[in-house]
């Protein structure tokens, strides 16, 4: 559904960017959303969209194909260098080479051979000369046997001029096939990194939303809960989520999250996506009595419809092992809301409630949490902090409708709320460490949600 992709893509950037939540810029778009009557219907191809994570896997293997083309291209180039073209090619060049030398002195020998010949017989035949038939006969022989070497040696020698000129042919082929490689491994090159541009583009567009959701006061969050909880103790927190608009909100959700901070940071696991989670949460309201456990597959509070000016109460369990370090804690949560119409948004501001955590004292065992299908009994605090009680639930009516969350009329004391953009009521690094948790988690559920997908 949209409202969780909106929720999470608020807040995705967080992970790696935590001051966005300290910035005075919007995570949305400026400009503010036109009426609800005014802004166009869902279309029926938003199921078609790709999911983020069909988006994140595109901007991946357009990476990993530039990696490849590259690493094959740089190969290319050295070869081209190092004359790399193979060894058949190159053995035969050798040789080629040392063929025509030896045929080359062949030819010499053979010559010189023929000439001493010639110069033998001339001189036999010379006047007043007393060579016998016999010898001038031999000598005759001699040359002749001199013409024929190098005419041998003439041949041998033209056959390796080919032979060499064949394989230098050779050589040049492949350097220039290698060429062309290369050539055509840059022109992929560039084709390549123009997909990675686009799979990026897409996946920074879906992040941001493209503009079809913005942020708006529609929905505010108010959140409270003790000051200190001690390790290996559940606690409770009241979250009401009202609606300040001027018309019925069809489907409003909340995303909560609690992290530890300890020294202002926690250990992040880059494959879940989340912080360690030392804190576990729950919810439950007047019309979910069932403790329902926030985690990746049931990540958000339902709170149904909402009618103009009404307030849903819930209650946030928040139970930490016995191994959650003390030190800072702080919890989240923002609202989003999505209508029949399609217009839809995600809250200016998000709620929070700090709190200390105290170590865990002696050996006392790590309560459970109560399970989801479990109804939730009436039970003294099992901490020593003292939690804020869920605010009084008091229906405003709407139809035949039914608000998941219960409603209310009652004021809203919004208690630590701070705008997307700023949040003064927290230290500069505990909210920035806050807002990387916050963004951790929802980041998560982004990573799974079909766009425009229904829940």
């Amino acid at each position: 559904m949209k409202i969780r992709r909106i929720l999470a893509t608020a807040v995705a950037a967080a992970v790696t960017t935590p001051v966005v939540f300290l910035s005075a810029a919007p995570a949305f778009a400026d400009t503010k959303p036109s009426p609800a009557s005014t802004q166009k219907p869902a279309t029926d191809d938003e199921d078609e969209k790709p999911s983020y994570e069909e988006l994140e896997k595109a901007v991946a293997d357009a990476e990993a194909k530039l990696d490849e083309l590259e690493t094959q291209r740089k190969a290319v180039v050295q070869d081209l260098r190092d004359g790399n073209v193979g060894e058949a090619v190159k053995t035969e060049l050798a040789a080629a080479t040392a063929a025509v030398e030896a045929a080359k002195t062949a030819k010499a020998t053979a010559d010189a051979a023929l000439v001493t010949a010639e110069e033998a017989l001339a001189k036999l035949k010379e006047t007043g000369s007393t060579a016998t038939p016999e010898e001038i006969a031999t000598a005759e022989q001699a040359v002749t046997a001199a013409k024929t070497a190098v005419e041998a040696a003439a041949a041998t020698k033209t056959a390796a001029d080919l032979r060499l000129k064949n394989a230098e042919t050779a050589f040049q082929n492949a350097r220039v096939a290698l060429a062309q490689k290369a050539s055509l491994l840059a022109a992929d090159i560039v084709v390549a990194e123009q997909d990675l541009a686009d799979a990026e583009e897409a996946l920074e567009a879906f992040e941001k939303g493209l503009g079809d959701c913005y942020e708006d006061d529609a929905v505010k969050v108010a959140l409270s809960g003790p000051k200190s909880v001690t390790a290996g103790t559940s606690a409770i927190f009241s979250l009401r989520v009202s609606n300040t608009s001027d018309r019925t909100l069809d489907e409003v959700e909340a995303l909560a999250y609690a992290a530890a901070l300890p020294d202002g940071e926690a250990p992040f696991d880059e494959e879940s996506g989340f912080y360690k989670e030392y804190i576990s949460i729950e919810w439950s309201s007047a019309d979910v009595l069932e403790w329902t456990p926030i985690t990746k597959e049931f990540d958000a509070i339902e709170i149904g419809d909402l009618v103009k000016g009404g307030s849903a109460d819930v209650k946030l369990r928040l139970t930490l092992d016995d191994e959650t370090p003390a030190g800072p804690g702080v919890a989240f949560a923002v609202g989003a809301y999505e209508n029949n119409d399609g217009s839809c948004g995600l809250g200016e501001e998000y709620a929070t409630a700090d709190f200390e955590i105290v170590a865990a004292k002696g050996d006392k065992p790590t309560p459970k949490p109560t399970s989801a299908t479990t109804k939730p009994t009436p039970e003294p605090s099992p901490s020593t902090t003292t939690p804020t009680p869920a605010p009084t639930v008091t229906s405003t009516g709407n139809g035949n409708t039914t608000q998941q969350g219960g409603s209310s009329n009652t004021a809203v004391n919004n208690g630590a709320l701070a705008a997307t953009g700023a949040n003064d009521t927290l230290p500069l690094g505990l909210a920035a460490a806050g807002a990387v948790a916050l963004g951790a988690g929802a980041f998560v559920l982004a990573r799974r949600r079909k766009a425009g997908a229904n829940a």
